[in-house]
């Protein structure tokens, strides 16, 4: 009984603690509201186009350069990490970039927000450099 009631005064005060924490994603670090344009890809500039953005906690969305996509993204900052990538399947001229595109996003475990600037990596280098417009 007595441990009964232990838990249930120290349930309540655990999860109200955690509902302070929030989202931990890139959404709640600068992300949010922005549209991200990719300018380089491994180092390399990118003139196909695509872009990135943050929607709502959890999740990201996109288009790549021929299709839209979205996937979750629940890793705490500065970490990243995308679920499986579910997008359109229209062909066009750019697939081989949009699938360079596609995997470097999910080769992605660490981001990092730099005011307009937004920088996907993994313990290879930096693999996504994004531009935001504000």
């Amino acid at each position: 009984m007595k441990r009964a009631r232990y838990l249930s005064l120290w349930l309540p005060a655990a999860l109200m603690l955690a509902a302070c924490f929030g989202d931990e994603t890139l959404y709640s670090y600068g992300a949010a509201g922005k549209t991200w344009r990719l300018v380089e890809l491994r180092d390399a500039p990118f003139t196909s186009g695509a872009t990135l953005t943050f929607p709502e906690p959890g999740r990201i969305s996109g288009q790549a350069p021929c299709n839209l996509f979205n996937a979750t993204q629940e890793a705490p900052y500065p970490w990243f990490a995308t679920g499986p990538i579910a997008a359109t399947r229209m062909a066009c001229p750019d697939l081989e970039d949009e699938r360079a595109f596609l995997d470097a996003l999910a080769a992605a475990s660490l981001s990092e927000v730099l005011g307009d600037t937004l920088i996907l990596s993994n313990d290879d280098g930096v693999l996504l450099t994004f531009k935001s417009d504000g």
